[in-house]
């Protein structure tokens, strides 16, 4: 008589992990007492928003007296240089922000690194690429209105304003946001904001293939509540109109601004009419480390979900430097979703702008980064590492369909047409190119790279 072998007890338990969890990371507001500038500042002042504005960092000047004898001379010396030569924004920055650099260490600082960029953190032989441009994505070239984007099939852009909280120095819209820098002078819009707003709305009135509306800018923490509440508002009364996201770095970089009662009640009312409406709205906010998340970051957030926004989403960008290892990406995912209650939900490949290259990452490392991610994070939370293509969008980095690695240019296809592609019966068979930077090419790579001004 056969008999069913008996399947011995099992006694497997957790493995030896590359990657370890819990992260050790404490979620505490960094104490602001210990920066010069601040050592008398009370906590009411601390969550002050208008306290925030009036003391955000505007230039070299400003940051020496914040910091004082914490502030190297060498670094201070080399920030200065890089507004002059090589910089696309202005400093800009709030003590909210200044407040979560590690300032035993600024010049290894992960927060400083893109937020503060120095001279000396520049690649000196390829500090930019020959295909790089000031608006990498050609945002401009596909308005349909001042400021209103129609890149994809069903998604719009609506760039409300052209300023934020804070100046990132990677910023992708360098070509508009902030102020003239010696190196960009900034272009403007032309048409007065109510004006271009109404714009923005009569055209998505008149195109119901539109079904999703990011608001951004610039961010929306610089649009006063008075205005973005009449706006977003309007975009639920058009019925095509299901999905409206909330863009703002601010929400991380300012959160006070997010905890003022006349913005808290501002955006309660919009959630309620999105909730009648049967409107999806969310709030997309851009965190690149670990370190600038903080409980009044988790307190705003909280706020926002109370009153029923759909999701609070962070779409970050990968930087050399920052967070460009599956450690620093997990300890930022797991901040966000354990501490911040902040969804993961894109890592951007940092685009092409002007003087980028010390920051860019190639299609290869970005590839090997999201391997190296998956499994940790539950599914819905683990973050698309994307690259954002010009004239197509965003692909996923496996979505590559060639991809020549020694001269680092990568080939994508598409399936959708842009507005400035309507008669273009080549645009769904093309294929559009990436670049990588190119100091992480092999030698061979780099020589062809030098020959091409020479070819031109």
């Amino acid at each position: 008589m056969q008999t069913t072998p008996v399947r011995a007890p099992a006694e497997a338990g957790p493995a030896q992990q590359p990657i370890s969890y819990p992260s050790r990371r404490e979620f505490l507001e960094p104490d602001w007492r210990r920066i010069p500038a601040y050592k008398d500042v009370t906590p009411e002042e601390w969550e002050s928003a208008l306290w925030q504005r009036k003391h955000t960092v505007k230039n070299l000047r400003e940051l020496r007296a914040a910091l004082g004898p914490l502030l190297p001379e060498e670094l201070a010396v080399s920030i200065e240089r890089d507004q002059k030569e090589r910089a696309t924004m202005s400093v800009l920055l709030p003590p909210q922000m200044l407040n979560t650099m590690n300032l035993e260490d600024l010049w290894g600082d992960p927060v400083r690194r893109y937020m503060l960029p120095a001279f000396a953190d520049r690649l000196t032989t390829w500090p930019n690429h020959p295909r790089a441009s000031r608006d990498s994505l050609h945002e401009a070239e596909m308005w349909v209105v001042e400021g209103l984007t129609h890149r994809y099939p069903t998604k719009v852009l609506a760039e409300m304003l052209p300023t934020c909280p804070q100046y990132c120095g990677h910023c992708t819209r360098m070509d508009l946001v902030g102020n003239d820098v010696p190196q960009v002078e900034k272009h403007r819009f032309s048409i007065g904001p109510k004006e271009r707003y109404e714009k923005m709305l009569d055209y998505l009135r008149r195109t119901p293939s539109v079904r999703d509306v990011v608001v951004s800018g610039g961010d929306i923490a610089n649009l006063p509540i008075q205005q973005l509440e009449p706006f977003v508002s309007s975009l639920m009364d058009i019925p095509n109109i299901r999905d409206i996201r909330l863009a703002s770095k601010g929400l991380m970089g300012i959160p006070q601004h997010f905890l003022q009662d006349s913005v808290l009640q501002g955006l309660d009312r919009l959630a309620k009419k999105a909730v009648e409406r049967g409107v999806d709205l969310a709030l997309h906010t851009h965190v690149n480390h670990a370190r600038q998340l903080t409980p009044l970051v988790g307190k705003a957030v909280r706020k926002l979900l109370d009153m029923g926004f759909r999701d609070v989403r962070n779409q970050g960008v990968l930087l050399r430097g920052v967070n460009d290892s599956a450690p620093a990406l997990l300890d930022l995912c797991f901040t966000l979703l354990d501490h911040a209650k902040i969804l993961p939900y894109y890592f951007y490949m940092c685009d092409m702008i002007p003087n980028s290259e010390h920051w860019r990452l190639s299609v290869a490392q970005a590839q090997t980064l999201q391997h190296d991610i998956m499994g940790y994070m539950p599914g819905f939370a683990t973050p698309r590492i994307v690259c954002d293509v010009p004239f197509v969008g965003k692909r996923w980095v496996h979505q590559v369909a060639e991809y020549d690695r020694e001269r680092g240019i990568s080939y994508w296809t598409k399936n959708y047409r842009t507005g400035i592609e309507a008669n273009d019966a080549e645009a769904l068979t093309r294929k559009y190119e990436y670049y990588d930077p190119i100091d992480t090419l092999p030698e061979s790579g780099q020589a062809w790279w030098r020959e091409q001004p020479k070819a031109a």
